[in-house]
Protein backbone atom coordinates (compact mmCIF):
# COMPACT_ATOMS: atom_id res chain seq x y z
CA UNK A 1 0.00 0.00 0.00
CA UNK A 2 1.36 3.79 -1.04
CA UNK A 3 1.98 5.83 1.68
CA UNK A 4 0.45 8.63 0.04
CA UNK A 5 -2.71 7.08 -0.17
CA UNK A 6 -2.68 6.04 3.23
CA UNK A 7 -4.46 7.29 5.98
CA UNK A 8 -4.09 5.85 9.17
CA UNK A 9 -5.11 5.51 12.75
CA UNK A 10 -2.01 5.34 15.76
CA UNK A 11 -3.14 4.42 19.08
CA UNK A 12 -0.58 5.53 21.45
CA UNK A 13 0.43 8.22 19.02
CA UNK A 14 0.93 10.95 21.48
CA UNK A 15 4.71 9.03 22.59
CA UNK A 16 7.22 6.18 22.16
CA UNK A 17 6.55 3.46 19.35
CA UNK A 18 3.57 5.12 18.34
CA UNK A 19 4.90 8.77 17.69
CA UNK A 20 7.61 7.70 15.99
CA UNK A 21 5.60 5.36 13.37
CA UNK A 22 3.09 8.42 13.32
CA UNK A 23 6.34 11.11 12.50
CA UNK A 24 7.62 8.05 9.83
CA UNK A 25 4.22 7.41 7.93
CA UNK A 26 3.20 10.56 7.78
CA UNK A 27 7.07 11.49 6.62
CA UNK A 28 6.20 9.18 3.68
CA UNK A 29 2.59 10.90 2.68
CA UNK A 30 0.07 9.31 5.27
CA UNK A 31 -3.04 11.48 6.74
CA UNK A 32 -2.67 10.42 10.54
CA UNK A 33 -5.05 10.13 13.42
CA UNK A 34 -3.11 10.98 16.68
CA UNK A 35 -5.25 8.86 19.11
CA UNK A 36 -4.25 8.72 22.72
CA UNK A 37 -5.46 9.94 26.26
CA UNK A 38 -2.51 12.26 26.31
CA UNK A 39 -3.82 15.56 25.16
CA UNK A 40 -0.57 17.53 25.06
CA UNK A 41 1.64 14.85 23.91
CA UNK A 42 -0.59 14.20 21.39
CA UNK A 43 -1.58 17.42 20.11
CA UNK A 44 2.00 17.97 19.39
CA UNK A 45 2.71 15.18 17.44
CA UNK A 46 -0.22 15.98 15.40
CA UNK A 47 0.59 19.52 14.89
CA UNK A 48 4.07 18.48 14.22
CA UNK A 49 2.49 16.36 11.07
CA UNK A 50 -0.04 17.50 9.87
CA UNK A 51 -2.41 15.25 11.23
CA UNK A 52 -5.71 15.45 14.05
CA UNK A 53 -5.33 14.73 17.39
CA UNK A 54 -8.11 12.57 19.21
CA UNK A 55 -8.30 11.91 22.40
CA UNK A 56 -9.14 8.37 22.78
CA UNK A 57 -9.58 5.38 25.10
CA UNK A 58 -8.88 2.54 23.33
CA UNK A 59 -11.19 0.10 25.24
CA UNK A 60 -14.21 2.76 24.95
CA UNK A 61 -16.14 1.81 22.02
CA UNK A 62 -17.65 5.05 21.82
CA UNK A 63 -13.66 6.92 21.55
CA UNK A 64 -12.69 4.54 19.72
CA UNK A 65 -15.68 4.67 17.12
CA UNK A 66 -14.97 8.83 16.99
CA UNK A 67 -11.89 8.10 16.04
CA UNK A 68 -12.42 6.25 12.86
CA UNK A 69 -15.17 8.88 12.17
CA UNK A 70 -12.45 11.12 12.52
CA UNK A 71 -10.51 10.13 9.85
CA UNK A 72 -13.57 10.11 7.40
CA UNK A 73 -14.16 13.78 8.06
CA UNK A 74 -10.77 15.04 8.39
CA UNK A 75 -9.13 12.99 5.24
CA UNK A 76 -12.24 11.06 3.34
CA UNK A 77 -11.62 7.42 4.54
CA UNK A 78 -9.42 4.93 6.72
CA UNK A 79 -6.81 2.57 5.24
CA UNK A 80 -4.16 2.08 8.00
CA UNK A 81 -4.17 1.34 11.77
CA UNK A 82 -1.69 0.67 14.25
CA UNK A 83 -2.34 -0.49 17.73
CA UNK A 84 0.45 1.03 19.51
CA UNK A 85 -1.33 1.90 22.94
CA UNK A 86 -0.65 -0.63 26.07
CA UNK A 87 0.15 -0.64 29.78
CA UNK A 88 2.32 -2.47 31.72
CA UNK A 89 1.96 -3.32 35.35
CA UNK A 90 4.05 -5.59 36.54
CA UNK A 91 3.28 -7.49 39.41
CA UNK A 92 3.45 -11.21 40.74
CA UNK A 93 0.83 -13.63 41.25
CA UNK A 94 0.83 -14.03 44.66
CA UNK A 95 3.32 -11.37 46.59
CA UNK A 96 3.81 -10.79 49.91
CA UNK A 97 0.60 -8.96 50.60
CA UNK A 98 -0.90 -12.04 48.76
CA UNK A 99 -2.63 -12.96 45.28
CA UNK A 100 -2.60 -10.24 42.71
CA UNK A 101 -6.05 -8.23 43.48
CA UNK A 102 -8.07 -9.39 40.34
CA UNK A 103 -8.57 -6.19 38.83
CA UNK A 104 -5.03 -5.72 38.05
CA UNK A 105 -4.92 -8.63 36.24
CA UNK A 106 -7.99 -7.72 34.31
CA UNK A 107 -7.22 -4.08 33.50
CA UNK A 108 -4.27 -4.54 31.53
CA UNK A 109 -6.24 -7.36 29.42
CA UNK A 110 -8.73 -4.76 28.79
CA UNK A 111 -6.27 -2.14 27.07
CA UNK A 112 -3.42 -4.24 25.38
CA UNK A 113 -5.54 -6.72 23.77
CA UNK A 114 -9.57 -6.30 24.11
CA UNK A 115 -8.47 -2.32 23.48
CA UNK A 116 -6.52 -3.87 20.35
CA UNK A 117 -9.47 -5.97 18.83
CA UNK A 118 -11.85 -2.87 19.86
CA UNK A 119 -9.69 -0.82 17.03
CA UNK A 120 -9.40 -3.10 14.50
CA UNK A 121 -13.02 -4.24 14.75
CA UNK A 122 -14.00 -0.80 14.03
CA UNK A 123 -11.54 0.36 11.45
CA UNK A 124 -11.95 -3.16 9.72
CA UNK A 125 -15.21 -1.89 9.02
CA UNK A 126 -14.68 1.49 7.77
CA UNK A 127 -11.97 -0.24 5.64
CA UNK A 128 -14.26 -2.14 4.06
CA UNK A 129 -16.27 0.92 2.60
CA UNK A 130 -12.71 1.78 0.95
CA UNK A 131 -11.72 1.49 -2.67
CA UNK A 132 -9.42 -1.21 -3.26
CA UNK A 133 -6.09 -0.05 -4.75
CA UNK A 134 -4.53 -1.81 -8.25
CA UNK A 135 -3.30 -4.86 -5.73
CA UNK A 136 -6.83 -5.37 -4.28
CA UNK A 137 -6.23 -3.72 -0.93
CA UNK A 138 -8.34 -1.80 1.10
CA UNK A 139 -5.92 -1.83 4.10
CA UNK A 140 -3.28 -2.55 6.54
CA UNK A 141 -3.90 -3.22 10.30
CA UNK A 142 -0.77 -3.73 12.67
CA UNK A 143 -0.61 -4.55 16.42
CA UNK A 144 1.64 -4.80 18.66
CA UNK A 145 2.73 -7.31 21.04
CA UNK A 146 5.89 -7.75 22.67
CA UNK A 147 8.85 -10.65 23.22
CA UNK A 148 7.04 -11.15 26.98
CA UNK A 149 4.60 -12.90 24.47
CA UNK A 150 6.96 -15.95 24.16
CA UNK A 151 9.20 -15.00 26.92
CA UNK A 152 7.32 -13.45 29.68
CA UNK A 153 9.48 -13.18 32.84
CA UNK A 154 8.34 -13.62 36.45
CA UNK A 155 5.92 -10.38 37.39
CA UNK A 156 4.59 -9.87 33.89
CA UNK A 157 1.76 -12.45 33.99
CA UNK A 158 -1.04 -10.08 32.62
CA UNK A 159 1.38 -8.23 30.59
CA UNK A 160 2.51 -11.47 28.40
CA UNK A 161 -0.75 -12.90 28.66
CA UNK A 162 -2.52 -10.03 26.94
CA UNK A 163 0.35 -9.67 24.35
CA UNK A 164 -0.03 -13.35 23.57
CA UNK A 165 -3.77 -12.63 23.26
CA UNK A 166 -2.86 -10.07 20.47
CA UNK A 167 -0.02 -12.43 18.63
CA UNK A 168 -3.10 -15.54 19.07
CA UNK A 169 -5.67 -13.35 17.03
CA UNK A 170 -3.24 -11.72 14.53
CA UNK A 171 -3.79 -15.05 11.78
CA UNK A 172 -7.51 -15.56 12.07
CA UNK A 173 -8.24 -12.19 11.63
CA UNK A 174 -6.06 -11.54 8.97
CA UNK A 175 -7.33 -15.07 7.27
CA UNK A 176 -11.02 -13.28 8.25
CA UNK A 177 -10.28 -10.10 6.43
CA UNK A 178 -8.18 -11.43 3.44
CA UNK A 179 -11.42 -11.59 1.45
CA UNK A 180 -11.79 -7.68 1.70
CA UNK A 181 -8.14 -7.55 0.66
CA UNK A 182 -7.22 -6.35 4.50
CA UNK A 183 -4.03 -7.41 5.49
CA UNK A 184 -3.11 -7.71 9.59
CA UNK A 185 0.04 -8.46 11.01
CA UNK A 186 2.02 -7.80 14.71
CA UNK A 187 5.27 -6.24 15.44
CA UNK A 188 6.49 -8.08 19.12
CA UNK A 189 9.55 -5.69 19.74
CA UNK A 190 12.05 -6.77 22.46
CA UNK A 191 13.80 -4.04 24.78
CA UNK A 192 12.81 -0.71 23.52
CA UNK A 193 13.62 2.97 24.62
CA UNK A 194 9.76 3.75 25.35
CA UNK A 195 8.40 5.96 27.94
CA UNK A 196 7.88 2.95 30.34
CA UNK A 197 11.52 2.14 30.19
CA UNK A 198 12.41 5.57 30.78
CA UNK A 199 11.29 4.97 34.20
CA UNK A 200 14.15 2.75 35.28
CA UNK A 201 17.65 4.72 36.44
CA UNK A 202 19.87 4.98 33.40
CA UNK A 203 22.25 2.67 34.69
CA UNK A 204 19.31 -0.11 34.58
CA UNK A 205 18.45 0.70 31.06
CA UNK A 206 22.61 0.16 29.86
CA UNK A 207 22.40 -3.29 31.22
CA UNK A 208 18.73 -4.47 29.81
CA UNK A 209 20.41 -3.24 26.94
CA UNK A 210 23.61 -4.98 27.43
CA UNK A 211 21.61 -8.26 27.15
CA UNK A 212 20.49 -7.70 23.94
CA UNK A 213 22.89 -10.37 21.26
CA UNK A 214 23.25 -8.09 18.81
CA UNK A 215 23.31 -5.03 18.62
CA UNK A 216 24.31 -4.80 22.09
CA UNK A 217 20.95 -1.71 23.05
CA UNK A 218 17.75 -0.79 23.53
CA UNK A 219 15.85 -0.78 20.30
CA UNK A 220 14.79 3.31 18.93
CA UNK A 221 11.36 3.85 18.13
CA UNK A 222 11.88 4.40 15.17
CA UNK A 223 13.32 1.40 14.05
CA UNK A 224 9.80 0.04 14.84
CA UNK A 225 8.24 2.84 13.08
CA UNK A 226 10.90 1.72 9.70
CA UNK A 227 9.12 -1.76 10.29
CA UNK A 228 5.42 -0.97 10.23
CA UNK A 229 6.36 1.29 7.07
CA UNK A 230 7.56 -1.97 5.56
CA UNK A 231 4.50 -3.44 6.10
CA UNK A 232 2.41 -0.97 4.89
CA UNK A 233 4.31 -1.00 1.31
CA UNK A 234 5.21 -4.94 1.22
CA UNK A 235 1.94 -6.48 0.43
CA UNK A 236 3.13 -10.02 1.20
CA UNK A 237 3.10 -9.39 4.68
CA UNK A 238 -0.18 -10.58 6.20
CA UNK A 239 -1.14 -12.76 8.66
CA UNK A 240 2.03 -12.79 11.22
CA UNK A 241 4.33 -11.38 13.77
CA UNK A 242 7.46 -10.58 13.86
CA UNK A 243 10.04 -10.25 16.57
CA UNK A 244 11.81 -6.72 16.73
CA UNK A 245 14.45 -7.90 19.79
CA UNK A 246 17.71 -8.25 18.40
CA UNK A 247 17.69 -11.89 18.89
CA UNK A 248 17.23 -11.59 22.54
CA UNK A 249 15.54 -14.64 24.57
CA UNK A 250 14.13 -13.11 28.06
CA UNK A 251 15.66 -14.58 30.85
CA UNK A 252 12.95 -15.91 33.79
CA UNK A 253 13.53 -12.52 35.79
Amino acid sequence: MKLAETVAIVTGGASGLGAATARRLAGAGAKIIVADLNEAGGQQVAEEIGGRFLRCNVTDEADAQAAVDAARESFGGLTGLVNCAGIGAPQRTVGRDGPIPLDNFSRVIQVNLIGSFNMIRLAAAAMMDSNANAAGERGVIINTASVAAFDGQIGQASYAASKAGVVGMTLPIAREMAKFGIRVMTIAPGLFETPMMAELPPEAQASLGAQVPFPARLGKPDEYAQLAQQIFENTMLNGETIRLDGAIRMAPK
